[in-house]
């Protein structure tokens, strides 16, 4: 037995590609469950990620950190409530459809549950009635296509009957929707908050501009598939799931001014980080334009634009623990976690952030 690489499907799998790699231990009870009142108060771990060296404070510290002529990428995608709990036309059994992605003006590919008996032909019925479902078809991977059927604006309808799709970890109800989303949200369409964004409150962004930061925003409209389990032994047998995004060409210049300029491109989230890395070419020259990224950053990959990260603290055996651990090597980040775990640091999407440097 070699404590190099495993065996998986009659191959040998190197260390930092299986899945396995990435696991740590986390008590349930470091899983932070609401928002701090003061987005700003929370606490930063700041990490070397060339020596691994570890430095602790609190968010406000990232001024420390940044220099005139770095710019801040941030993702300014929306959260929209697309949890929906109603009923089944006819029965009276209660059923939950979450949007996923819209696919035409009244279609949108959902997830259901239960999903055994939403078969096509299936209706639903949302609240006083003014939202109706019906069950189009079943699309890849088991989710399915539904058509809206309502009076007036279908975002105003959802804004009146859809609750905030948190994750599956957190289980305290949300007494405050605007804390699932950052300061400075604008275009909707994500299932999920960009998280590392929701540390930045519009007095520290306005800190942060008069140092002479540069700010520069890009959407990436957040999946669910980010909190879907890798459910391979093997890293590079991962399906990774497919987001949309876009970089105005004023970001797309901002970055590559930057850069000319010798200075730093720091991304807010690995959502930034995959939009930015999506838009570039092979010199590290980011291009305007929009589409759908399925980008999977991992150990091996070579970052072109990307050189620093404001993040939160992921998951055991996630994609983005993977990512993080693309950019800052995968002994670094257990070894920053296990210390985040010791120092009780608060985890996930309300929890701390790191800064990797």
């Amino acid at each position: 037995m070699t404590n190099e690489s495993d065996l998986t499907a009659g191959r040998e799998v190197p260390v930092g590609h299986r899945t396995a790699d990435y696991y740590f231990d986390l008590p349930q009870e470091l899983i932070a469950q609401d928002p701090l009142e003061d987005r700003s108060s929370s606490r930063l771990l700041v990490l070397d990620r060339r020596t691994g060296e570890r430095r602790h404070g609190t968010f406000r510290d990232i001024l420390r950190y940044l220099r005139a002529g770095d710019t801040l990428i941030l993702n300014d995608t929306k959260v929209i409530p697309a949890r929906l709990l109603g009923t089944r036309e006819g029965t009276g059994a209660a059923i939950e459809i979450l949007l996923l992605k819209r696919l035409g003006s009244d279609v949108w590919e959902c997830l259901v549950r239960p999903g055994k008996k939403l078969r096509p032909g299936a209706r639903a019925v949302f609240g006083d009635g003014s939202l109706k479902a019906e069950i189009l078809e079943i699309a890849e991977g088991g989710n399915r296509l539904v058509r809206f059927e309502y009076e007036g604006i279908f975002e105003e309808v959802l804004d009146r009957l859809g609750e905030m799709p948190l994750p599956p970890y957190i289980t305290h109800k949300l007494q405050d929707r605007s804390r699932y989303q950052t300061v400075y949200a604008r275009y909707e369409g994500s299932a999920a908050a960009p998280t590392a964004g929701l540390h930045f409150t519009p007095e520290l962004l306005g800190e942060v501009r008069d140092m002479g930061v540069n700010i520069g925003f890009v959407t990436l409209h957040v999946g669910l598939g980010t909190f879907r389990p890798v459910k391979v032994d093997d890293v590079e047998e991962h399906t990774m799931h497919t987001e949309w995004y876009n970089v105005p060409r004023e970001t797309a210049d901002l970055i590559n001014r930057t850069h000319e300029a010798g200075h730093r491109v720091i991304c807010v989230g690995t959502t930034s980080c995959r939009t930015i890395e999506s838009a570039a070419d092979e010199n590290g020259v980011v291009h305007a334009g929009s589409g759908d990224t399925s980008i999977f950053i991992y150990p091996g990959y070579r970052f072109r634009v990307m050189d620093a990260l404001i993040t939160n603290f992921h998951l055991p055996e996630s994609t983005l623990i993977m990512l993080v651990s693309a950019f800052a090597g995968r002994e670094h980040v257990l070894e920053a976690y296990r210390e985040a775990v010791e120092k009780q640091y608060r985890f996930f999407s309300f929890g701390d952030a790191m800064l990797i440097e």
